[in-house]
């Protein structure tokens, strides 16, 4: 087994094998501290999970009739229980896709795509990269992103 430990200005890490264990800095943004780890280590491919708790979230819905997203932000505290998502490449960036659930002080859920959201709290994360290079393209007809395995 091999372990190395690794630190960014809002993440630290530990990787384990192929795998990492990452820890956010308390008031760092998810998106930008997680894409921030993913270019500092080259991950171009993978699996995030994630759990921990934030202040704030902003969520995007996407409404296939008209092809728009719809963006709304919680100011509250929550509790991540569960973020999924992976890892890949948008013209020629690495990009994360996550979908989160956040629990409420009144044990209702919030669920959607992550724009962005800050900790408040613990934000503990599990990477499983892939060897590999996996690109998306906009498909105009559906108004999303599409993995292109010819790229």
């Amino acid at each position: 087994m091999e372990i190395q430990n690794f630190k960014g200005n809002t993440w630290s890490a530990r990787k384990v094998d192929q795998i990492y264990i990452v820890s956010i800095k308390n008031g760092s943004g998810i998106v930008d501290t997680l894409t921030d780890f993913i270019k500092d280590q080259n991950i171009k491919a993978g699996e995030v999970t994630g759990i921990g708790a934030v202040d704030e979230a902003t969520l995007r819905f996407f409404k296939p009739s008209d092809k728009n997203y719809a963006d709304k932000t919680f100011k509250e505290q929550m509790e991540i229980t569960n973020i999924s998502g992976n890892i890949s490449e948008i013209e020629g960036k690495p990009v994360l896709h996550m979908h989160i659930t956040l629990g409420r002080e009144d044990y209702t859920a919030l669920a959607g795509h992550l724009l962005d959201a800050r900790i408040c709290g613990a934000g503990e994360f599990i990477f499983y990269p892939l060897n590999t290079r996996v690109v998306k393209i906009k498909n105009e007809e559906a108004g999303i992103n599409f993995y292109d395995f010819e790229k």
